[in-house]
């Protein structure tokens, strides 16, 4: 059993004693040091929150808990009920709401749940206002309201304003998609994207051929969306002869692609994708504009590659949504999100979703006329190794990173988030640090050839 508590929310597998995992008093506490963090944040006496979820079985449960606790605490509550992530952040905004609580585990089995917590801009809350939640938490000072000022109930279905958002957005080449007659496999892993990203290629004029896409929260294969968790997706792209397969994770903010011939386009070259279209449609519009990019730490230096060719400039974040939104509100990027396959359009709104990097890249593929195969091999080539260390009992990350930063005299050191060392002559890098959703510790590498990357992270390993 497992339970994580971050600034973001709180994580955790379901079943167990509190405290240990995400159990029933769990949720009430943290959702109710949300409410009071609302109530210190906009001071009004009367606040809506937002509350959505993907499709896992504890979903229901967890819904009903937070869904009191919130009303129990004087908040009305909007239940959007199944709903995407990105759906959720910006029906926080569409509904002018105060906040909002998104339960999805992401990437996570089916054992684990989470609560996501998102300010009245519908974005993860900072880390100050996390700080205070969980000082809040470990205090238990909680407020209740009477019985007169209990919050009220009502529900709502926001994805196909969505979904009008995502085609409506300039970006957005509608009539150039209808145009191509794209036929799509799209494997919804038993979740919500099942039920929202049909509903977006079919606007889009796209085939859409469903595997997986049930949202039981039974999920067919592990719900991250690597390559060896998309055999499905793989071969029944073949099979339909289609034009390309779609992977979404349980709550829709990472996007994996699948080419014509059954191979991975790789979730790193999702945004890199994106941003390849973005970058030169913003140039072509306003040839004077600072263009800039951000991803995170752990994310493939062909986005930087691109971003170069474009005459603009590349910055990184430490591992998170909030501190890539973070970097990208500094430098005011017009496109940025994380290697997992995640794209944030600031000009929708500054949260990964799959939709709009669908949207995106559809257009892409539509203007250039290429296959997916020949789009790929117009990006820089880059290996990356992504590798797992379990963590038995708690490490002192300042301990372990030093004694690898002596291995290594040579490289430049980033220590933002855990270590990241960059040998910028040979175009490689590695980086180690603590996940902050599970109980280990990411190694990732990178270079231009599959051996030297192997060889980077198996010397970290080693040395572990």
């Amino acid at each position: 059993m497992s339970l994580i508590k971050s600034i973001s929310g709180i994580r955790g597998t379901i079943g167990g004693l509190p405290g240990v995992s995400l159990s029933p008093l769990d949720i009430v506490s943290f959702t109710s040091a949300y409410a009071r963090i609302i109530r210190e944040s906009y001071g009004r006496k009367r606040h809506s929150i937002v509350v959505g979820r993907d499709a896992r079985i504890s979903g229901d449960m967890v819904r009903q808990i937070v869904c009191g606790t919130l009303r129990a605490s004087g908040m009305d509550v909007i239940d959007i009920g199944l709903a995407s992530t990105p759906t959720t952040e910006m029906a926080v905004v569409f509904s002018g709401s105060s906040g909002g609580i998104v339960l999805s585990a992401s990437h996570n089995p089916r054992e684990w749940n989470a609560l996501k917590l998102l300010n009245s801009k519908g974005e993860f809350l900072n880390a100050t206002e996390g700080e205070r939640l969980l000082a809040l938490v470990r205090e238990h000072v909680f407020e209740f309201a009477d019985v007169d000022s209990l919050g009220k109930y009502t529900c709502d279905d926001y994805s196909a304003r969505h979904v009008e958002a995502v085609l409506n957005h300039p970006l957005v080449n509608v009539e150039a998609i209808y145009r191509a007659g794209f036929r799509v496999v799209l494997d919804g892993i038993n979740s919500v994207g099942g039920l929202i990203m049909p509903k977006l290629l079919e606007s889009l004029g796209v085939t859409c051929y469903q595997i997986h896409c049930e949202p039981t929260g039974d999920f067919a294969h592990n719900p991250e969306p690597l390559p060896h968790n998309l055999t499905d997706l793989s071969a029944e792209v073949i099979a339909r002869n289609a034009t390309m397969g779609i992977s979404v994770d349980p709550d829709v903010d990472r996007l994996a692609l699948v080419c014509e011939d059954g191979s991975m386009f790789g979730e790193e070259y999702t945004l890199v994708a994106c941003a390849d279209y973005v970058l030169g449609k913003h140039k072509a519009a306003n040839p004077g504009d600072r263009l800039h990019t951000v991803s995170n730490l752990s994310s493939t230096r062909a986005l930087k590659d691109i971003t170069v060719k474009h005459k603009g400039t590349y910055s990184a974040a430490a591992v998170g949504e909030v501190h890539v939104v973070e970097e990208m509100k500094r430098t005011g990027s017009i496109i940025g999100g994380e290697g997992n396959g995640g794209v944030i359009l600031p000009s929708l709104h500054y949260g990964r979703d799959a939709l709009i990097g669908t949207a995106l890249f559809l257009s892409l593929l539509a203007e250039r006329g290429l296959s997916m195969t020949q789009l790929r091999s117009t990006y820089p080539v880059y290996h990356m190794n992504k590798k797992r260390f379990e963590l038995k009992e708690e490490v002192n990350m300042e301990v372990l990173t030093s004694r690898i930063r002596k291995a290594y005299p040579g490289a430049a050191v980033n220590d933002i988030d855990g270590l990241r060392l960059d040998f910028e002559n040979d175009k490689k890098w590695v980086s180690l640090r603590k996940s902050n959703t599970e109980p280990i510790l990411r190694i990732y590498s990178e270079a231009p050839s599959r051996e030297q990357a192997d060889s980077l992270a198996s010397e970290i390993l080693a040395l572990l």
